[in-house]
């Protein structure tokens, strides 16, 4: 059996599905690389408030970490980041959640460095 990572198109569609269950829409709003694109996650949370999250690895771990010390950000602030990110890596992935909650939908625990 193969170490390999789940594509992430194909990751991204599952959560997309978990989540609509819950009645929570995750939209993609730049695609990446289908097979190896890394992903930054926008929630927002309905109150001029969002989380942005960046993918990363941690030993063999998926983790997720907040872009700035201002977690919740204001939400201008997380699209100013956003459209810088989507300038500076063309390959990576955006999508944005909307949950009051703030929950990340996506497999791996959030964490600081």
């Amino acid at each position: 059996m193969s170490d390999a990572p789940l594509p992430t198109d194909f990751m991204i569609s599952a959560q997309i599905r978990i989540a609509a269950r819950e009645g929570v829409p995750i939209v993609v709003r730049q695609r990446g690389d289908n097979n190896l694109g890394t992903i930054t996650l926008k929630i927002n949370l309905l109150n001029g408030l969002a989380r942005v999250l960046t993918q990363a690895r941690l030993d063999d771990e998926i983790v997720w970490n907040p872009v700035s010390r201002t977690d919740p950000m204001n939400d201008a602030d997380a699209e100013i980041y956003l459209e810088r990110q989507s300038k500076f890596d063309p390959d990576s992935w955006v999508i944005e959640i909307e949950d009051k909650q703030g929950r990340h939908w996506f497999p791996g625990r959030i964490v600081t460095f």
